[in-house]
């Protein structure tokens, strides 16, 4: 059931036009010429490249559980950040696969499953209900981290262009791209991308 001050469907669907003025980053389409990323791609969506995009900014996320998480903290690994909400089906479908890819890649890859619920007291028992136990699980209830709409009060780093979205951050603690809609970040494909940006190590 959604909380009366949950973003509804149609006003997520809405903002979403809006978002490309809020990450200001121009896609590029598919896979680079040469020795570029390799694809990864669903039925639907594929993985789309960034170019001149900013680093992450340092900023406390609230974390299931207490305390606080920091992207910039991950510098040095790649980053997957995964936007997502309890009323999203898609959702459900794919943060199980990420709890799944969390634990078996703790040593070059971090996980970080945020949360854009406004009614933070859904999080919890969805999260226990999916059996979520190796993924960081953090909260952005007041669209601080990311946004699906511009605003000239709030400049965040993500924009959600659907949902779910995840973004990759490389080593350098940069967005290198993202992915929208659920994706099996299980399968050879992801894996190689992945290793790609892993061993972008200098």
């Amino acid at each position: 059931m959604t909380s009366p001050h949950s973003p509804t469907r149609r006003a997520f669907v809405a903002g979403i036009t809006g978002a490309a003025a809020v990450l200001a980053i121009p896609a590029l389409p598919g896979r680079a010429a040469g020795a570029g990323p390799p694809p990864f791609a669903t039925a639907r969506h594929q993985f789309t490249l960034v170019r001149g995009a900013r680093p992450v900014p340092l900023g406390a996320i609230p974390r299931l559980g207490g305390g606080v998480l920091d992207l910039a903290s991950f510098r040095g690994k790649v980053v997957l950040v995964n936007f997502w909400a309890t009323w999203c089906a898609a959702c459900r479908i794919e943060l199980p696969i990420l709890d799944q890819l969390a634990a078996t890649r703790r040593g070059d890859l971090a996980v970080v499953a945020i949360a854009t619920d406004r009614d933070r007291a859904l999080v919890a028992p969805f999260v226990k209900q999916l059996k979520l136990r190796q993924l960081t699980v953090g909260f952005d209830p007041g669209g601080l981290v990311a946004r699906a709409g511009s605003s000239e009060r709030v400049d965040t780093p993500f924009a959600l262009y659907g949902m779910p979205i995840s973004f990759l951050l490389g080593v350098s603690g940069q967005v290198e791209g993202y992915m929208t809609g659920e994706a099996d970040w299980l399968s050879i494909e992801a894996r190689r991308l992945l290793d790609y940006y892993a061993s972008q190590r200098a």
